[in-house]
Formats: C-alpha cells, sequence, structure tokens
C-alpha cells in the first residue's frame, strides 16, 4: 500500500467529528465564564474535574485547571453569526479586552475580513489566542 493510499479517507467509512476538547486554565471558571459571556453561551454544569462551555455544533471546550505548570497558549477559531459580531466586539470592550486584526496582535482595534467576512482575535485570561470569524476559511 502506498503512503497516499494509507492516509486517503474510506469512502464507507462513518463520519468523523469533533466531541470535545480540553482547555487549559488557572482558573476553570473565569475562564470558561469569560469565553461564554463573549460568545452569549452558557457554561455547563462541572462533570469531574471538567467544566464544559458548549458550542452550537455540540462540541464543548471542557475547561481544566492546571496550576502547578504554565499554561501553554494554543489557537482557538470560532465561526460566528454575522449579526452577533459587532456585540462580540463590543463585549470584549465592555471587559477591556483588546482585540486585533491579526493572530499576532500588529492592529489593535481593528478587525480584518478575510474570505469576504470579518474576523479578530484577542487573549483569554491564560493567553489563549481567541479567534471570532464570520466566514470560514477556503479550502482547497
Amino acid at each position: 500500500m502506498s503512503h497516499e493510499q494509507q492516509y486517503r479517507a474510506e469512502p464507507s467509512a462513518p463520519t468523523v467529528r469533533l466531541d470535545h476538547t480540553v482547555v487549559h486554565a488557572v482558573d476553570r471558571r473565569l475562564s470558561a465564564e469569560f469565553l461564554a459571556v463573549i460568545l452569549g453561551l452558557g457554561v455547563g454544569a462541572p462533570l469531574g474535574p471538567f467544566l464544559p462551555v458548549e458550542l452550537g455544533n455540540g462540541v464543548t471546550l471542557d475547561y481544566y485547571e492546571k496550576r502547578d505548570e504554565p499554561i501553554q497558549p494554543q489557537h482557538y477559531a470560532f465561526l460566528v453569526p454575522d449579526e452577533r459580531f459587532d456585540l462580540m466586539l463590543s463585549r470584549l470592550e465592555a471587559v477591556g479586552v483588546t482585540y486585533y486584526a491579526d493572530p499576532s496582535h500588529t492592529e489593535p482595534g481593528r478587525i480584518n475580513r478575510l474570505f469576504g467576512g470579518r474576523g479578530a482575535y484577542f487573549d483569554d485570561p491564560n493567553g489563549h489566542n481567541m479567534e471570532i470569524m464570520t466566514r470560514p476559511y477556503a479550502r482547497p
């Protein structure tokens, strides 16, 4: 079997979906509530050591406290309705969080217009680079 054949999706394979991912935080409640407020979502009941924020497509971000070592920042991108984008920017401004047009955070207070939509980046309380965008990235 060639390398290409080995990694090609099987036509009859069942759909694979992301169910959840763990987001490390110094304070799981603070971090989960921060994101929930910005995105207009709710925080679920704790499940063991995890505090979930459920996204609209059934995926949960499970916040987990990690206090014994530094948090390694990750990137999380959220496809949001265009009609709620301005409200999310207003919420960021209300809590004193700067948003940026670019992932390197060199264009403060600005948005981007990639792929015909609007987008912005901001840090959560743990330094995770969050992104809100109204159009998905074009894929080949």
